[in-house]
């Protein structure tokens, strides 16, 4: 058993065919070990690799209105009167803390994605 770093995508594919081979390896057996060691791994090298940003705030409200097929006008009664709901999605306008909080209770949107840092639109 020869374990390393994975650096490159060739070590990534090397490692992920020594993987398949391995794949039904009876748990605490020297391959067993060896696949639970070779998964960490690969899970580390994705992690590094394939980083996911969390959207803007703006973009997840977006995104959490298409998934439930809400109007601008349904965020009413999370973000306060129609004028203020279309200053937050175009940007003119940043979420309050009652903004934050009526959107993570009522539409369950992450607060991780709600509290994060973006810029005002400045059109």
């Amino acid at each position: 058993m020869n374990i390393q770093p994975i650096k490159t995508e060739d070590d990534y594919l090397s490692t992920m065919r020594r993987i398949e081979e391995i794949f039904d390896a009876e748990p605490n057996t020297p391959e067993g070990d060896e696949l639970d060691v070779l998964t960490t791994l690969v899970e580390a090298y994705d992690t590094r690799k394939f980083v996911i940003e969390t959207p803007d705030p703006v973009e997840a409200i977006k995104f959490r209105m298409e998934q439930l097929g809400l109007a601008d006008a349904d965020l009413v009664p999370f973000l306060g009167q129609r004028s203020r709901v279309s200053e937050v999605l175009n940007k003119k306008r940043k979420l309050s803390l009652a903004m934050i909080r009526n959107l993570n209770h009522g539409l369950d949107i992450p607060l991780e994605s709600l509290v994060r840092e973006y810029p005002l639109s400045q059109k």
